[in-house]
Formats: C-alpha cells, sequence, structure tokens
C-alpha cells in the first residue's frame, strides 16, 4: 500500500510489497508533486512542526494569513505583497468622513519585504469644542481601535496633511497607538485648527 512523504503534502510512494508498474509511479509522483511545488500549510506553527530542517529556496503559504514565504537560508520570510483588503476605520463623534473630497478613511495590513506594514487612505473633517477651540475627542479620530494584527509594537507618528485654512501650517501629526487609537496631534485654540486631516499615503511598519 503506498505512503505518503514525511513533509505533509500527501504525495504517494509505493513501498516493497507493492506490484511493480513504472507508469503507475511516475504518474502518481508526477500528479502529486506538481500541484505542491508551493507547499501550503494552516500556519506557521504548523509548517515549523511539519519541516523541522527547512532548505534554503522552499516556498510555502500560509493559510491562516494569505502569505507567501520563501526559506532564505536563516528564516522563512515573507515575498513583498500581502492582503489588499481595505477596512473603513469608524470615526468617533466630532469626525466625519471624506475630508477635502480624499474619500473615506480606511486602512490595511500588507507584508511589505518581510514585515507587517499598515497604510491608509481616505480623509476625515475635524470638528472642534469648547467654543470651537479644542480638538473633538482629544483628537481620537476612531471610535473602535484598531485590531491587535493592526497595532505597532510601539508607537508610530506619520506627517499627515491637512488644510491651511484656519491653519499655519499644512501638515500635522498621526499617532498610530500601540492601544489601536489614531490620534491627531498638533491643533491649538488660536492658529491650528484645520477642518480636515488628508490620510492618503500614509504607512509605517508595525
Amino acid at each position: 500500500m503506498p505512503l505518503t512523504d514525511s513533509y505533509g503534502q500527501s504525495v504517494t510512494y509505493p513501498t516493497l510489497t507493492d506490484k511493480p508498474n513504472a507508469q503507475s509511479l511516475a504518474e502518481g509522483l508526477v500528479n502529486g508533486m506538481v500541484p505542491k511545488l508551493v507547499m501550503s500549510f494552516a500556519s506557521a506553527t504548523v509548517r515549523g512542526a511539519t519541516i523541522k530542517k527547512p532548505i534554503e529556496g522552499m516556498i510555502t503559504w500560509l493559510k491562516d494569513v494569505d502569505r507567501l514565504e520563501v526559506f532564505d537560508g536563516t528564516s522563512w520570510v515573507s515575498f513583498a505583497f500581502g492582503t489588499n483588503t481595505w477596512k473603513t476605520i469608524s470615526l468617533a463623534s466630532g469626525f466625519t468622513s471624506n475630508g477635502n473630497s480624499n474619500g473615506t478613511p480606511q486602512y490595511r495590513v500588507v507584508n511589505m519585504f518581510g514585515e507587517d506594514t499598515i497604510m491608509f487612505r481616505g480623509g476625515v473633517n475635524i470638528a472642534y469644542t469648547g467654543s470651537g477651540t479644542s480638538i473633538a475627542n482629544g483628537g481620537t479620530i476612531n471610535s473602535t481601535v484598531l485590531p491587535t494584527s493592526a497595532r505597532p509594537a510601539s508607537r508610530r507618528t506619520v506627517s499627515a496633511a491637512c488644510s491651511t485654512v484656519k491653519s499655519d501650517v499644512s501638515s500635522l501629526k498621526l499617532d498610530i497607538n500601540t492601544d489601536g487609537t489614531l490620534t491627531i496631534v498638533g491643533t491649538n485654540t488660536t492658529d491650528i485648527k484645520p477642518p480636515w486631516l488628508s490620510l492618503n499615503g500614509l504607512l509605517t511598519s508595525l
């Protein structure tokens, strides 16, 4: 009775007790190996438990994160792409979408050259409280925090373009915080109160 390979790829091969048949042997190996040139695993954990000693150049697909990785001789590294799904940011009271007609504020996490990266797009309209002097919600724009997979290991601060109407500057800081909040930093009660902020083009490693 044929056995299967030790890498968990379900490629069969005959045993010494099987009836000799060169065609069946070749056909079984070809049909079993061709679909497995890129080995597929449920997760990196399953891959690690299956491939004890990976060989440089091995390529695998991880189903849980939808990612293609290659073993470079030292570690498994990702190809320069990742999941492309954009997710809409739920805005807190005092902020609305499509600031400066930049579109709905959204984010996505992709893998760029082996490193998880968060990207943003869209625009946010900003309201001010306290007779129009203080930015709403202390500047935190999202009502629902980003999921753990989209949170950085430490705070990431990026520069975001803003309106020059009621503002002496053309950009503000956006903090991507470890608790999943997104906070606008840099407004004041006098000369920096822009009505919108753009998220287009913002990205940073996680």
